[in-house]
């Protein structure tokens, strides 16, 4: 792929961002089921939401090779955030997954790496390679409860439970902050309506319920947060003020770096993306889906393209449902300019099968015939 035909396709991952003006809401509240604004996939667990998906295979006799569970956060509500949940055979993870804005998640489609994955299908390998390994939150500083996978479990009862992550390191930074945990009752009933609101992708209304927590606990960092977010698309500066406020009422709660790198990304203001990403990854060096994938598009920009591969290769290892949905394209791009063709055309592939129907859909079958095309010629 010649220099100046990569450089139109990171460009268009660009502009592809820079139109994403709810990517903080797009990472806080995944799909909870179809709306009339939505486009709809047969089958798929983005748009119908783990329990209607449990439902819907079942009726078509098709509900094997799934579980579903839920997480909870002890002394707190849980975050907007998808959270990681990992499942550990022998004690090594064979398969992660996140929650989704309820604390719903599943474990789906699941595949022996290599060779072993092509031999059975996803029920038949969930039944004889995952009973008794454990169900675990993946939530550093957190320590978590766990659930061993049962036969019962595989062949008739898909609900796992519930498991529960308890702070164990109260001076950690992490992805939870610690004010809601002593909120007042009023602020966190507040800030439940406005997270139902937005599942209804009722914004106005969820914003309204934002400032009503804040005016009864102004401490209530993720409450900030999620209002920044709102925010971001009309409000730059309104957003970036609620970001200040939440690092000022919790100084060890990373996500408003990544937001405030986002919106830094917006305005094309590469060094402060560097400088908020950097610092998400000093403060909590397991970094964030969002903050590895912007440091990895700034780096890219700078041409530090090792650092950026390194950097996209991490987001994507923590975001397992795409919440993120950019990176695999991104990833391709910088494969594609060494001339892993192969290796790019993987990832491209890949997005397909949960980038929706549309014009971005369509460029990447476009980009896709393009690369083979080289691939062959190579």
């Amino acid at each position: 792929m010649s220099n100046k035909a990569v450089l139109r396709f990171s460009f268009f991952l660009l502009f592809l961002f820079f139109t994403l003006t709810a990517l903080g809401q797009r990472a806080a509240i995944p799909a909870q089921g179809p709306t009339a604004s939505t486009i709809t996939r047969p089958g798929s667990i983005q748009d119908s939401g783990l329990y209607n998906y449990w439902k819907d295979m079942s009726g078509q006799e098709r509900a094997g090779g799934a579980l579903l569970g839920k997480l909870a956060v002890a002394g707190g509500p849980l975050p907007w955030e998808p959270l990681l949940v990992t499942v550990t055979c022998h004690d090594k993870v064979e398969y992660t997954t996140q929650t989704d804005a309820k604390g719903n998640f599943g474990i789906i489609g699941f595949k022996l790496p290599g060779a072993a994955g092509n031999q059975e299908d996803s029920e038949r390998q969930m039944e004889s390679h995952l009973e008794g390994c454990l169900v675990r939150g993946a939530v550093s500083g957190f320590h978590s409860s766990e659930i061993a996978i049962t036969q019962h479990m595989l062949r008739e009862q898909p609900e796992i439970g519930t498991i529960t992550i308890t702070r164990t390191e109260p001076d950690k930074a992490t992805i939870v902050s610690s004010t809601t945990a002593t909120a007042s009752p009023k602020a966190i009933k507040s800030f439940e309506k406005a997270r139902a609101e937005m599942i209804e992708r009722d914004t106005d209304g969820a914003q309204k319920d934002l400032k009503k927590a804040l005016e009864s606990d102004p401490t209530l960092a993720d409450a900030w947060l999620q209002l920044g977010k709102l925010q971001m698309a009309t409000d730059p500066q309104a957003a970036r003020d609620s970001f200040s406020k939440a690092l000022a009422a919790d100084p060890k709660f990373v996500l408003p770096y990544e937001q405030l790198a986002a919106l830094a990304a917006q305005s094309g203001n590469w060094q402060k993306v560097l400088n908020n990403t950097n610092h998400v990854t000093q403060l909590y060096p397991e970094g964030t889906a969002i903050s590895w994938y912007l440091n990895a598009m700034v780096n890219y920009q700078a041409e530090k393209f090792d650092i950026a591969e390194a950097s996209a290769t991490k987001s994507l290892a923590l975001d397992p449902q795409h919440n993120v949905m950019n990176t695999e394209q991104l990833l391709a791009v910088m494969l594609a300019r060494k001339g892993d063709y192969s290796g790019a055309l993987t990832h491209l592939r890949n997005s397909l099968t949960y980038v929706p129907p549309g014009p971005n859909a369509d460029l990447l079958k476009q980009q896709i015939a393009q690369l083979e095309k080289r691939a062959a010629a190579k």
